[in-house]
């Protein structure tokens, strides 16, 4: 997988703030990927961050991950809504324009993304 790639996934859950939460498809877009990459990123080098704030579009974590993710979740005062494996994305979910806006001060310092290709 490509360095800078994980290096902007990484940076890009790092400028979510406590009681809030994004998705894989929210971070996905925002590094020009998709959100199963963001996934794989995720699980292979995303120990060091705070990984319990990226869910998926449902707002759910899979078993392994709810456990934990729940001790985080009350901690920062995330509502659960009662459904097994739920967070309330709809009310924590981040601003995108807030996300975007971090994210770029975030990563002044990594080589510009590539562009889509012309059709």
């Amino acid at each position: 997988m490509d360095d800078v790639l994980v290096e902007r996934v990484l940076r890009a859950v790092e400028c979510v703030p406590a009681s809030r939460l994004v998705t894989y498809g929210d971070i996905a877009t925002l590094v020009g990927t998709g959100p199963r990459q963001v996934g794989a990123v995720m699980a292979l080098w995303g120990g060091g961050v705070a990984w319990w704030r990226v869910v998926s579009a449902r707002g759910a974590l899979s078993g392994h991950l709810l456990v934990r993710a729940r001790a985080h979740w009350v901690e920062e005062g995330v509502a659960l809504p009662g459904e097994e494996g739920r967070a309330a994305l709809v009310h924590h979910r981040m601003d995108p324009a807030d996300l975007r806006e971090a994210y770029r001060a975030a990563t002044v310092d990594l080589p510009p993304e590539p562009s889509p290709p012309v059709a």
